[in-house]
């Protein structure tokens, strides 16, 4: 029984396997069988766009979109011409084909030029910068000593008057100065000597100043304290001694001592008075002596003994002055007395003071710095830049913007657009890319300095580079730049320029030019009626650059907004080669409006809180800020609910 269950068991599972054997092989029959018929259908199709299948349809139609659309990350196209598309004007001059009108010859060698710099940056990728061997840097800091010791002849070496302090200052870093004023000789300057026609003041005063040589290169230094002795010539005809900063030409509140004590009210630096009292020729104590005698009477106290000090300096006498670094300001003693103390400002710090000069109507014997500091993070660009994706700009919008704002600045102005980044450009305006902003930057001289800017514009995607090579009187291409990146890129309704020093209150800016009629075109800002060219001095135009008594009325260049129209005016008139370029950028915008105003009425909109010259309180724009004002007020708009305030030096 059990043999024969086996067997019956057995049988089965060989039946199984055979059908199961039967059923594939059936299977793969019909596989074969259906490739077989369908083969020679498609092999006899014409392979066209009409009769593709859907699968193939949509891969064609992918590769022709990838062809052309240079912004998709999976085509194969040229680098260097996406960068140049991305981040490259597309202002050029055609100098063969005309002449611009005005500074046409210096236009056409300065693009020369830039164009050759932007091969050679383009061709030069694996550059990674130049050191300046002057200086060792290691690791990203610098080693520098810690005192400093020069004689009057070092100092005054080849007429420069300068003692220069690789790192800075630092808390308790002091520098002595050993030397003798001048007597004093006659000054016919009316600017120092207020006096009659043909009289003549007798002057001497020296100016010993704290300077950020390493702050921006190629431009006058920042004077970060200004100590400014006056022993004669003065308009107050006493001696006296001011004190003040400068950042970009523009001077802060000054510190005037005259002789007179601080009140007792006033604030102290480090529990210092800024100024303390010496004698006067007209110090009359008549009526004080009265009040202390009184005082004595009733209270018990015996007069209480003072010295009273002579003014600091005096005429071919030697002094030894001793300006020290506290924790709120600077304090100056002269022979053992303290006679001044200056309290810091917003834009400067410590470490920014890298050099000492001492000019004017006087012999130094020696200078000396002590307790200064021994490294310093590098001076390089990347001192300044934070490469934060936090940063980096918007992508704009497809549709048109309410205002695209241009921003001049140079190409080594690195800690200065980092901090309109990290300030008003962070505006929400801003970043929901209703207004998108921009730097706009030309070469530079120097190789290493491009090639920072354009990583920098690589990374941030917020700097347009003008093709030119820099020059202060060709400015006016940036704003032609800045005219044709907002009508043809982001098609914006108002283009506003402004400097990479200027803080900007967006929300006021765009209410104020909203004030205008949608179907009227605008020119807004701090605009100056009847100014007159200047003939002499630093700033002169000759008769053959302006033959005429005033200039038509132009908006200061710190901050002013044109509406759109105006700006296709300009970029037409300069492909045509009809645009008068100025070598004041200003001016020339003020001549282009009212080339406009010809043909179409234009409303001028003057305000003074486009502030031309530092800040005001409730401004719109405030200029010659420094990055660490920028930063302040950026704050006190946070902190105050958009309430603007000024950060000015105290």
């Amino acid at each position: 029984m059990k043999m024969k269950r086996f067997k019956s068991e057995l049988f089965k599972i060989v039946i199984n396997r055979q059908r199961s054997f039967q059923f594939l092989l059936v299977l793969a029959l019909y596989y074969i069988l259906s490739v077989t018929i369908q083969v020679p259908f498609v092999l006899k199709t014409q392979l066209t766009s009409d009769t593709l299948t859907p699968p193939l349809l949509v891969r064609k139609e992918l590769q022709l979109d990838q062809k052309q659309t240079p912004f998709r990350p999976t085509i194969v196209f040229n680098e260097s011409q996406y960068e140049e598309y991305k981040y490259l004007s597309r202002l050029n001059f055609d100098y063969k084909n005309g002449l611009l009108l005005g500074i046409d010859k210096s236009v056409i060698e300065a693009f020369q030029v830039g164009h050759k710099f932007w091969k050679e940056l383009q061709e030069s990728r694996k550059f990674q910068g130049l050191v300046d061997n002057s200086t060792s840097v290691e690791n990203g800091t610098e080693s520098c000593p810690h005192s400093i010791s020069l004689s009057g002849s070092e100092f005054g070496d080849k007429g420069r008057n300068l003692m220069v302090i690789p790192c800075g200052m630092a808390l308790g870093s002091h520098i002595t100065v050993v030397a003798k004023p001048k007597k004093g000789h006659l000054e016919k300057e009316p600017k120092i000597s207020l006096l009659r026609e043909g009289q003549s003041a007798l002057v001497s005063q020296f100016m010993m100043e704290l300077q950020g040589l390493k702050i921006v290169d190629g431009e006058d230094p920042p004077r970060i304290l200004h100590f400014n002795p006056r022993l004669k010539g003065d308009w107050s005809g006493k001696p006296v001694i001011e004190q003040n900063t400068c950042y970009r030409m523009q001077w802060g509140s000054g510190l005037r001592c005259d002789g007179w004590g601080s009140r007792a009210e006033e604030e102290t630096v480090d529990g210092q008075v800024k100024c303390e009292k010496w004698n006067r020729d007209d110090d009359n104590h008549s009526e004080r002596s009265k009040t202390r005698w009184w005082l004595n009477r009733l209270v018990g106290r015996t007069k209480k003994v003072t010295v009273d000090w002579p003014y600091p300096f005096e005429e071919e006498k030697l002094f030894v002055l001793t300006i020290s670094a506290g924790l709120e300001g600077y304090h100056v003693n002269v022979d053992g007395r303290h006679v001044t103390s200056f309290p810091y400002r917003t834009g400067f710090a410590l470490e920014d003071a890298t050099g000492l000069s001492l000019n004017g109507d006087i012999d130094v014997h020696s200078v000396f710095a002590a307790s200064l500091p021994t490294s310093h993070p590098s001076f390089a660009p990347q001192r300044h830049l934070d490469m934060s994706t936090r940063w980096k700009a918007p992508s704009p919008l497809q549709a048109p913007v309410e205002m695209f704002i241009g921003i001049l600045s140079a190409g080594n102005h690195f800690a200065e657009r980092m901090a309109v980044r990290k300030s008003w450009m962070q505006h929400k305006l801003i970043k929901s890319s209703n207004v998108v902003a921009r730097f706009f930057v030309a070469l530079n001289g120097r190789k290493e300095v491009n090639f920072d800017l354009k990583k920098e514009a690589e990374f941030f995607g917020d700097i347009v580079i003008v093709p030119y090579m820099d020059n202060y009187d060709l400015v006016v291409l940036k704003t032609v730049a800045i005219c044709e990146y907002g009508v043809h890129t982001v098609a914006a309704k108002y283009i506003m320029k402004c400097d990479d020093d200027t803080f900007v209150r967006l929300d006021a800016v765009i209410r104020e030019a909203n004030k205008v009629a949608d179907n009227r075109s605008l020119y807004v800002g701090n605009i100056n009626y009847y100014h007159k060219p200047l003939r002499t001095g630093k700033w002169a135009v000759t008769y053959e650059e302006w033959p005429e008594e005033d200039y038509p009325p132009y908006a200061n260049g710190p901050g002013y907004i044109i509406s759109s129209d105006i700006a296709q005016f300009i970029v037409s008139e300069f492909e045509n080669h009809k645009l008068r370029l100025f070598k004041m950028e200003d001016v020339s915008m003020g001549m282009w409006v009212e080339k406009f105003n010809s043909s179409k009425s234009v409303e001028y909109v003057h305000s003074f809180k486009f502030c031309q010259f530092g800040c005001i309180e409730d401004y719109y724009t405030a200029h010659y800020q420094s990055p660490r004002q920028m930063m302040c007020m950026w704050d006190k708009l946070l902190k105050r609910k958009g309430k603007p305030q000024c950060c000015n030096m105290r």
